[in-house]
């Protein structure tokens, strides 16, 4: 300890719980700070670069009104398909089992197969709601509530690859290495409230989706804006907020002291390294998880909520169980500040998910089955709430599947044309912008690139996407990359 300046003035054990985030506990939070080289000098872990300069931040107020204040992501993990589900072409009825022939003269590939022959869609398309929506019988639930939707009927990606599809639709880029959309809107808005995380992630419990983490990373931006993974199929969601009960060492008066002695080394540290925001960032994420000890387990208890509310969401049966929890806890969570959830429906791999190369006949029906009547409650509740005037809903996935088959009666990759959909606070409800060409092989009437989506949701946020920018590498980065248009077609 020689050369360290003196400590600071003792502190109350108040100010320390406060100030450290001592629910952890002192021994656990020393390793853990330890663990990560923020006791000593090092390189920064997921820290801005020298010079890094920080521009459109908006937390005194945003670039114009903001018409919708937080944001719940619904991905579809594996590139839905839009022939199936929304998007109904009479041709590929008629045209059944013949040859794939878009009349163009160019040669028609798939991602991964040999094109097929046309493959009609397997399930009954019906019109509903005042605007005569297309929507497929395995979506009663959400045909309901087409009259609340603004649909992007013709989407496109750069890609038919699962990786770089979802980094494109969740981070604007194909490669990795960049901040997520949530990570964006939390580096812009901040949170509403200061014991919840800003950015929470409720991803499928049987797995994380393609690229794992990284479609929640913070990228660049300061690592306090990545994405709170909580796994809702956990005995414990948020783990770790409490020391173990086997660890009877951990008392009140051995966290007392141990957070007193690492108030006095952070404390020489900052002396030290007063350029450095490393430990001071850490700090801040362990004062948040002290919060979260008292907020965290309210927000994801719902055996408070009505027996009407918990049959709304499908709590009670076995299909819709899972989805519609984490739909409900999606509402809990933006009503008790959260800005961005994002709740994902099927994990990476070959099946259960959305890609569905084998059988769209087999494979899709249960992916809707476990979406559609949670879905359906999200809407429903929290219109009848009065938060769909405030909050966005948005349906996502990162590409389209193809019209003609894989095998006999799957579908392979599309990144031509796909289908998503908004709700809620500043969308004009009803309306689809956007259309694809006779087969839904590509989009044929106003596309909308993924730059385009998130221009439209920061824009409805009050967020100019153009201005908010992050200095990195020696340029200004952003969400939308040098891309991206406002679709005014779908803004009420």
């Amino acid at each position: 300890m020689t050369g360290f300046p003196s400590p600071v003035p003792f502190l109350s054990r108040r100010e320390f719980l406060w100030r450290f985030g001592g629910g952890l506990g002192g021994v656990a939070l020393a390793h853990l700070l330890g663990e990560h080289g923020l006791l000593a000098a090092g390189e920064p872990e997921n820290s801005a670069p020298p010079g890094a300069t920080l521009r459109g931040c908006l937390r005194n107020g945003a670039h114009h009104p903001a018409r919708a204040k937080r944001v719940i992501q619904l991905f579809m993990n594996g590139g839905a398909s839009q022939m199936d589900l929304f998007d109904y072409k009479p041709e590929l009825v008629k045209r059944h089992g013949q040859k794939f022939d878009p009349g163009t003269g160019e040669r028609v590939e798939a991602a991964t197969s040999e094109p097929g022959t046309v493959l009609k869609p397997g399930f009954e398309f019906k019109q509903h709601g005042q605007c005569g929506r297309w929507v497929s019988s395995l979506l009663p639930h959400l045909a309901g509530r087409v009259d609340d939707l603004a649909f992007l009927m013709a989407m496109v990606s750069r890609t038919n690859v699962h990786g770089p599809g979802s980094y494109l639709m969740n981070t604007g880029f194909l490669l990795p290495g960049f901040p997520c959309f949530g990570a964006w809107i939390s580096y812009a808005l901040g949170c509403e409230t200061d014991n919840l995380p800003a950015f929470v992630v409720l991803p499928d419990p049987k797995g994380l989706p393609y690229n794992q983490k990284g479609n929640f990373s913070s990228g660049f931006l300061p690592v306090t804006h990545q994405g709170t993974v909580i796994n809702t199929g956990a005995p414990e969601p948020v783990a770790h907020l409490r020391a173990p009960s086997s660890q009877k060492y951990i008392t009140a008066e051995a966290e007392r002291d141990g957070l007193a002695l690492l108030q006095r080394l952070n404390h020489a540290h900052f002396v030290a390294n007063d350029a450095d925001a490393r430990l001071e960032a850490r700090i801040r994420a362990y004062e948040l998880a002290a919060k979260m000890q008292l907020s965290a387990p309210e927000a994801f208890d719902v055996s408070g909520e009505s027996e009407a509310t918990r049959r709304l969401y499908g709590l009670e049966e076995s299909a819709t169980q899972d989805f519609g929890r984490r739909c409900l806890l999606g509402r809990r969570l933006i009503e008790r500040g959260v800005r961005f959830v994002q709740i994902w429906s099927g994990a990476g791999g070959p099946t259960n998910n959305w890609d569905n190369h084998a059988s769209i006949t087999r494979e899709l029906p249960p992916m809707c089955a476990a979406t559609d009547r949670p879905i359906a409650a999200l809407l429903t509740d929290m219109k009848a709430r009065g938060l769909l005037d405030d909050t966005l809903v948005l349906w996502s996935t990162e590409f389209g599947r193809m019209p003609f088959s894989q095998g006999s009666e799957g579908r392979d990759h599309n990144g031509g044309t796909f289908v998503s959909w908004m709700a809620g606070g500043g969308v004009k409800a009803g309306v689809a912008c956007g259309e694809s060409d006779e087969w839904s092989w590509r989009a044929a009437k106003n596309p909308t690139t993924t730059y385009d989506f998130h221009a439209t949701v920061l824009h409805l946020l009050g967020i100019d996407h153009e201005k908010l920018t992050f200095r990195h590498n020696g340029a200004d980065r952003r969400l939308t990359d040098v891309h991206g248009e406002i679709v005014t077609d779908i803004l009420a």
